[in-house]
């Protein structure tokens, strides 16, 4: 699939961090954010690297050592299940159950819509409330199976109201 971004859309991105290789991370979520389907294509990748004067490498490296980037589409939401000690103690894995059976698919793949991608991260920032995950920059905690099904209806049908009283707060 390719992306719907431009080469200029691209490069507005890099200008508006200033052409700057250390504002590296914060371009490449800027271009993941603009594709439409959470990831980094593979043109861009180039024409950051060419863009920034920095090797195609270091570019990949970032892509890959950072668990929020991505060179493969997924879903215009992607769930990220807290994977930490903490959550996993609260029951993380129930609830990549509860997410698994909510939208019919297994960990690291998408909905055939497209709408969703289901993922394992480390940790959200959310000990306190766990078991948590995060959806897009959104965080929940204190997950039950209800909750859970409220979420993924929230978000298939655009519904932000259902899911604000689910928020954290951190």
């Amino acid at each position: 699939m390719q992306t719907s971004l431009t080469e200029a859309q691209v490069i507005q991105i890099i200008e508006k961090h200033g052409k700057e290789a250390r504002k590296l991370i914060s371009i490449l979520l800027d271009i993941e954010e603009a594709s439409g389907r959470n990831f980094v294509d593979e043109p861009w990748v180039a024409l950051v690297s060419r863009e920034l004067d920095v090797p195609l490498s270091k570019v990949y490296d970032v892509l890959t050592f950072y668990a929020m980037f991505s060179t493969k589409p997924r879903g215009e939401f992607v769930i990220e299940i807290c994977k930490s000690t903490p959550c996993h103690f609260n029951k993380a894995e129930q609830v990549v159950d509860w997410f698994k059976e909510a939208l019919g698919i297994e960990v690291g793949e998408s909905t055939l819509d497209g709408k969703f991608t289901l993922i394992r991260t480390s940790c959200v920032g959310a000990c306190d409330v766990g078991p948590a995950v995060k959806i897009g920059n959104d965080v929940y905690g204190n997950l039950t199976r209800e909750k859970v099904d409220i979420l993924v209806k929230s978000y298939k049908q655009a519904l932000p109201e259902l899911r604000e009283e689910f928020l954290c707060q951190n």
